[in-house]
Order: structure tokens, then C-alpha cells, then sequence
């Protein structure tokens, strides 16, 4: 998903800690402080960047739990009892109270229940599946592991065109698949490849070239096949997002062109994900924060050529 990074800390669902998340969701957002997600929304007004902040560490301990260091079946255990607790929280009664602290915020926002629990479903297939055969998979697993949670967090920047709701999904979509390009190396040695097999096929390059970090042109026209569509899907996100909504949702197009920027500089190098590691120093992230903040004040003649250039 998009909130990923360094998984350093996992839910502790043991019935003697039942305030181990929420004294751990502190230290997770301090020690996360760099991540892209971060910087998207650091200039929020301070109720939204609470929300977001809480949306975040329950993203994150989701997360984690699948990436924990326990058997598969154990995970899904803690899974299961995850969402039986996030559905306890609507009533207050939960055991955990960063989820008692979402449960309120999903009321006060009026999030949609359901997206949460798609983002766990996609958390579940990081469970079962190590392989995508078919785009229509992978699809479906970014939308569930990023899409959904920019439909939430479009709730809480608030909007009032609906179809911003699209321009959410395409984007998740769009950050999910850039992702997936830079962590190629690093989830094969894992045993993952999301790119779809079909793909893999139909430019010649297999599996077992990709677990062995093997460079050669059919990688570089299989990954640039991939950018391209993910190009794609940051071109339908800006389509969809009215002109009015714009300044609502000044931190998701933050994290929009961080991504945007790392697609470029895997690019850049060739799509040779497996000798260069791809990154976005912490000044630019926070630069790019200012200018999304800060645009919303300056006339529309004077940033037009400029967004004429940007994905989002």
C-alpha cells in the first residue's frame, strides 16, 4: 500500500496489552517522519491532520501485521480479530483506542465502513498470493491496497464534485503501480512479483530472470510497458479532478507528484530498479508540500503553464 515503508512495529493482539497500538501509533508516526505520506500532509489544519495522522497508524499496524514475522495462519487470525475489533469501535467497546479514535472520526467525516474493509481484503491478498497472473488482478489488489484509502482520505480533505471519488481511485492506482516498479528487487527477494505474468509472457522475460535480478531489454521493455500505464492512470486521475476540488485536495496531489517523481527517475535510469535505489530526497518532499499548500493563494493565471506539466 501506500502508506508502506520500514515495517518496524506489529499489532500486539495479546489480551495483556490491549493499549499496546494506540502507545505505539506515537512512535510509529516519529519514526516515519520522512515517509511520502508524511509530507502529503503536513500543512492540513490541525482536525484533519489528526484524522489523517489516526487513518495513517491504522493503515500501517494493517499493514504490519501482514508483513509480521508469524505464520500465514496466525496472521490471518490477527487479521480476523483486527476487523472484529474495527467493528467494535463503531460502538465505542473496542480494546484498542486508536480504533475507538477512527470510529469517531469515521463518523464525524462520514467515511464509507466499506472502504476499510476492502483495504483489508487487500492486505488479505498479501496473504494468499504471491503471483499475479492477469492486470485485472493486480488491479484489484491496488485498488483495495491504495485506492480505498484515498477514497478515505478524500472525506476527510473534503469535495463537492463526485467525481473526485474517481479521480481518488485512479490515483491510488497510479501510486500503487509506481510502488510496485521501485520495490521490484526488494519483493523478489521475498518470493513476490506483482508484475502480471501475462506481461511477464508476453515480452519474454520469466520468473526466475526476476528473482535473479537479471537487467536486459526485455526487462526494460517490460517495465516501461508498466510505466506507461501507470502514466496512464496519473493522466485519468488529473481528468477527474474539477478545478474546484483543487484546492481540497492540495495534499493528495502532493503525494501525487512525489510519486509522479519517482516513476520519472525509474525512468531516468533505465527502469534498472535492481542497481539503483529509486528516491525522492526529504527537501524536495517538503518543497513540493509548500508549492501544493501554497498555490490555492496565487492567481490561476499565473500557475496555469505550470499544472499544464504536472499529473495531478
Amino acid at each position: 500500500m501506500t502508506t508502506q515503508g520500514t515495517h518496524i512495529l506489529t499489532p500486539d493482539f495479546d489480551e495483556t496489552s490491549t493499549s499496546s497500538v494506540e502507545s505505539l501509533s506515537r512512535v510509529d508516526l516519529e519514526q516515519n517522519r520522512l515517509s511520502n505520506f508524511y509530507f502529503s500532509f503536513l500543512f492540513l489544519p490541525k482536525p484533519k491532520r489528526e484524522a489523517i495522522e489516526t487513518i495513517y497508524a491504522f493503515c500501517r499496524y494493517t499493514d504490519d501485521i501482514v508483513d509480521g514475522a508469524t505464520n500465514a495462519q496466525e496472521k490471518h487470525k490477527r487479521l480476523r480479530q483486527w476487523m472484529d475489533e474495527l467493528e467494535r469501535s463503531l460502538y465505542g467497546v473496542s480494546k484498542y483506542p486508536i480504533l475507538n479514535k477512527l470510529s469517531t472520526i469515521i463518523k464525524r467525516f462520514n467515511i464509507p465502513l466499506h472502504h476499510f474493509y476492502d483495504l483489508i481484503k487487500g492486505m488479505e491478498m498479501d496473504l494468499r498470493k504471491r503471483r499475479y497472473r492477469t492486470w485485472e488482478e493486480l488491479e484489484q489488489y491496488c485498488y483495495r491496497a491504495a485506492s480505498t484509502v484515498g477514497l478515505i482520505c478524500a472525506e476527510v480533505f473534503g469535495y463537492r464534485h463526485p467525481d473526485t471519488k474517481r479521480y481518488a481511485v485512479n490515483l491510488g492506482i497510479a501510486l500503487q503501480l509506481t510502488n510496485i516498479l521501485r520495490d521490484v528487487k526488494a519483493d523478489a527477494k521475498k518470493g513476490r512479483i506483482y508484475l502480471p505474468l501475462e506481461d511477464l509472457k508476453a515480452f519474454g522475460y520469466s520468473e526466475s530472470e526476476l528473482l535473479r535480478s537479471e537487467y536486459n531489454d526485455r526487462f526494460v521493455a517490460l517495465m516501461k510497458f508498466e510505466a506507461d500505464r501507470a502514466r496512464e492512470y496519473f493522466r485519468t486521475a488529473k481528468q477527474h479532478l474539477h478545478e474546484e476540488d483543487k484546492p481540497f485536495m492540495y495534499a493528495a496531489r502532493t503525494m501525487g507528484f512525489i510519486y509522479f517523481q519517482l516513476l520519472r527517475r525509474i525512468e531516468a535510469v533505465q527502469y534498472n530498479v535492481f542497481a539503483h535505489r529509486i528516491q525522492i530526497p526529504s527537501v524536495w518532499k517538503l518543497l513540493a508540500a509548500v508549492a501544493f499548500r501554497l498555490r490555492q493563494h496565487v492567481p490561476t493565471s499565473l500557475v496555469r503553464p505550470i499544472s499544464r506539466q504536472l499529473p495531478v
